[in-house]
């Protein structure tokens, strides 16, 4: 009789010791479930254009040191295109843009419940590059690179001396962005005359490293990208001015800011999702941007807006105003007062 009442007292030992467990485990399940569950709220994901890459990693990397909770902000570049179609698949809380949404990508988004507020937050000059060793095609003409990057320039125009005739009889190496870039819509559109019309044969990628590579290792290179790549290598790099007619003109703040260059001065954007502006983490992160941009924007390259504009984008983020003012419009050569003339239309 002992012994069997001592068994009976270990197997209820060993069934309590297992219910223990059973509940042990599913606490730190719960709670394994809540931390993850906190994990994504403080995760702001973000991706699109590699032309406004720089300005919002800076003010990413500025807002992670100002938090004291863990907040974590990841910024892909898959190009403007690559990015709306992540963003208009809910798969991202702010998509970086060259260019405004277009028609399709705002159907797209549509079609998924998606709204977005859009923002813009600098001005850039796109900018055509070449070698340092290149002293011949230090001015171009509008004229000039529609000749070269027109679909009819495919495997005709292929040396220097055929866009000129005293340019020197080399090989012309092309280089720029691929076709889910918003900088490759805005540059065919505004150079060839419309957007994705180009010739196929150069070297193509989303990555304006890789372009920046390219123009800085080849003598007979020519590419194009933004402002802030140049700037951030003056010494690898020669900018070229371009004449639209008023003589050449190079770019620079004081130049897109008084309108003379043109036509590849152009506003960027962030365009952010109504459904992840609801978390607290988006928020502050989307308000910490719009006071931040104008220092972080000069700081990587680019050229802040006017105070009125943020003002303008501030009120509209607070009044989560959807919808964009840019999308269907042309906007090449958009000056900065007009876009302060649209912005406050919106």
């Amino acid at each position: 009789m002992v012994a069997s009442h001592h068994r009976f007292e270990f197997k209820q030992s060993v069934a309590r010791a297992i219910a223990a467990g059973v509940a042990i485990a599913g606490t730190l399940g719960l709670l394994g479930t809540e931390v993850n569950a906190q994990a994504a709220r403080n995760l702001i994901k973000i991706d699109g254009s590699s032309t406004v890459f720089p300005i919002t990693e800076a003010v990413a990397e500025e807002f992670e040191k100002s938090q004291r909770a863990a907040l974590n902000v990841t910024v892909g570049i898959s190009g403007t295109g690559g990015g709306f179609k992540k963003f208009c698949n809910g798969e991202t809380d702010i998509s970086n843009a060259s260019r405004p949404i277009k028609a399709a990508e705002m159907q797209e988004c549509k079609a998924k419940g998606i709204q977005y507020i859009e923002l813009p937050v600098a001005y850039d000059a796109l900018t055509v590059v070449i070698n340092p060793r290149n002293t011949w095609a230090t001015r171009m003409t509008v004229a000039d690179l529609k000749k070269i990057w027109s679909p009819a320039a495919e495997g005709r125009i292929r040396r220097w001396n055929q866009v000129r005739p005293e340019w020197p009889n080399q090989p012309l190496d092309l280089y720029g962005p691929g076709a889910d870039s918003g900088t490759f819509d805005y540059f065919t559109e505004a150079i060839v005359g419309k957007a994705q019309e180009s010739r196929g044969d150069f070297t193509a990628s989303e990555d304006d490293n890789v372009l920046v590579q390219g123009v800085s290792r080849n003598q007979n290179a020519l590419g194009y990208f933004g402002f802030s790549y140049y700037e951030a290598n003056r010494n690898r790099l020669r900018a070229v001015a371009i004449d639209n007619g008023n003589g050449p003109v190079m770019p620079s703040r004081q130049t897109v800011e008084n309108g003379t260059y043109q036509p590849l001065s152009r506003p960027l954007f962030i365009y952010v999702s109504t459904r992840a502006a609801q978390r607290p983490a988006v928020q502050s992160f989307v308000q910490f941007y719009l006071n931040n941009v104008p220092k972080l924007a000069a700081e990587v390259g680019y050229i802040p807006l006017p105070a009125e504009a943020y003002r303008l984008a501030k009120q509209n983020f607070a009044a989560r105003k959807t919808g964009s003012v840019f999308a269907n419009r042309n906007t090449i050569g958009v000056k900065i007062a007009d876009l302060l003339r649209l912005e406050a239309q919106h």
